[in-house]
């Protein structure tokens, strides 16, 4: 391929977001001299680079530099029908990101899931695993004070979890793959009110 002879200019954002934790928590993972001298974190001293504010500012700042790249999260990208890039993942294959990479990464990432979910999908097993992508967690008491306040959240997450799942793709987030929801399941069945599951 015949590529231009201009610099490349990185666009970054310059709000602390949990796209750039994400993003950051790869190159710290797959390249060391990152890792040491810059790091992970929601924000984080860029060697170099633009900053835009938000996903929108680094759209901005690729659309309007020329030789610039960027990151943005997968549903940003796609509504605004941007060119993205594959990228390797663990097993040596270059992934598109998309809905099914990243439920395939969150697949790969189920067998060593620890029980309180607190796991990276950034680099995780699996060959069609994409290689930059995360989960969003809650935070849920597992003593509930309220017996019906507890009953009608642990019916929520029981409907997002199940027949919820069908509007994810919809709304440009990757289904939960089946081994994750066995394993939610398991942690709603604990939540309780005076030792009574609300499940």
């Amino acid at each position: 391929m015949k590529l231009p002879d201009e610099d490349i200019v990185v666009a970054h954002r310059s709000d602390g977001s949990g796209t750039t934790d994400i993003f950051t928590n790869y190159l710290a993972t797959v390249n060391p001299e990152w890792k040491k001298k810059v790091g992970r974190g929601k924000s984080v001293k860029w060697p170099v680079g633009l900053g835009g504010k938000g996903n929108e500012g680094v759209a901005g700042v690729v659309k309007q530099t020329p030789g610039a790249i960027g990151y943005v999260e997968l549903a940003y990208a796609t509504q605004n029908k941007m060119t993205v890039a594959t990228v390797r993942n663990r097993e040596g294959t270059f992934i598109l990101p998309s809905l099914e990479s990243t439920s395939e990464a969150a697949a790969g990432a189920a067998k060593t899931m620890p029980a309180d979910y607190r796991v990276a999908l950034v680099d995780a097993p699996g060959k069609d695993s994409y290689p930059i992508c995360g989960l969003t967690w809650l935070l849920v008491y597992k003593d509930q004070k309220d017996a019906a306040k507890g009953k009608a959240l642990v019916s929520f997450l029981k409907w997002a979890m199940h027949d919820g799942q069908k509007m994810n793709a919809p709304l440009l987030y990757a289904p939960i793959p089946r081994a994750v929801v066995e394993k939610v399941d398991a942690t709603l069945k604990q939540i309780q009110h005076k030792g009574k599951s609300l499940y």
